[in-house]
């Protein structure tokens, strides 16, 4: 079990949080929380725990106090061992080298983007776009304030990353959106939509 939770993609923030100070769990669910408003990591407490507890028996971070404090339930503070910044370091090397496909579910339903129609292929790209504009916008202030407030670019450099795979994708939403319209990206007759109803 301990092996295949070390697989979970909670490891590498977890690692990396450590790396900034130790912390207790709840400490580590509250900062990932806090960096992660669209939930780009798969995070609930029974998870974080089993990642927690696979950390620690893999020996890459070690308790480093048990702080308790009034009423309140003590609580084990890690922090990350020699062999946890050799393993991070590790990760964080093979995964910034790999240009392996990443899945995600948008990609996965753009296979099947004629099985709407052109009309709803064209409504369903139009709402994604505007959500979409609406988020880079968000997250460019958001970028903007830290940037401003003095906090290192290297610090928030996936931010950055995020606003440029945003930017991408509501260009190539443009483009398709274009291309429906203008008949450059040809429609099966009869639709798609037609043939299964």
């Amino acid at each position: 079990m301990p092996g295949r939770v070390l697989d979970n993609p909670l490891v590498l923030p977890v690692l990396g949080l450590l790396l900034e100070s130790p912390m207790h769990p709840y400490q580590v669910e509250v900062t990932l929380r806090e960096r992660s408003e669209d939930g780009q990591w798969p995070l609930n407490r029974g998870s974080l725990n089993n990642v927690v507890a696979a950390l620690a028996a893999a020996g890459w971070i070690e308790e480093h106090e048990r702080a308790q404090r009034e009423g309140r339930p003590a609580r084990t503070v890690y922090a990350l061992t020699d062999a946890g910044r050799t393993e991070l370091v590790s990760r964080l090397d093979v995964q910034i080298r790999s240009a392996a496909r990443e899945f995600s579910p948008f990609f996965a339903a753009i296979s099947y983007l004629g099985t709407l129609g052109r009309e709803g292929a064209v409504d369903a790209l139009t709402e994604r776009a505007q959500s979409l504009t609406a988020r880079i916008e968000s997250d460019q202030d958001k970028l903007t304030r830290a940037l401003n407030d003095g906090v290192p670019a290297l610090f928030v450099v996936e931010a950055d990353y995020a606003l440029h795979t945003a930017r991408a994708e509501l260009d190539w939403i443009a483009s398709t959106i274009a291309g429906i319209r203008d008949g450059r990206l040809a429609w099966p007759a009869p639709p798609i939509h037609d043939v299964i109803a």
